[in-house]
């Protein structure tokens, strides 16, 4: 069992910056295929960013690429999310999720491929 828990969401101006943190607890990180979603109000949950286990290679969403980077210290047992040049429209809470998937190289970018979900951080971005 993996407990997760987000923190560093708050109120920023558009064009500022957050970097959203995940610890975990219950077992060790390594062997954990790791991703970062958000759902804003009458919303969906979606794919923001994830990150593999075996050699730390990233994807992201379209809306993302280029201003958000994921990142992992295994040794800390922690998960990063930099978020650069924040616009209103990427207010929303967001997830941290884990899935085990030791020796993968896969990168998840579907709710329904991760097993471990923290409570969640809200993030609002004014204009």
């Amino acid at each position: 069992q993996v407990q997760l828990v987000e923190s560093g969401g708050g109120l920023v101006q558009a064009g500022g910056s957050l970097r959203l943190t995940c610890s975990a607890s219950g077992r060790t990180f390594s062997g954990y295929a790791m991703g970062w979603f958000r759902q804003a109000p009458e919303k969906e949950r979606g794919f923001v960013a994830a990150i593999n286990w075996f050699d730390g290679r990233t994807s992201y969403a379209d809306s993302v690429k280029g201003r958000f980077i994921i990142s992992r210290d295994d040794s800390k047992n922690t998960l990063y999310l930099q978020m650069n040049s924040l616009k209103p429209e990427d207010t929303a809470v967001y997830y941290c999720a884990a899935r085990a998937a030791a020796y993968s190289t896969r990168l998840y970018d579907s709710t329904g491929a991760y097993e471990y979900w923290g409570q969640g951080t809200q993030v609002a971005v004014s204009s």
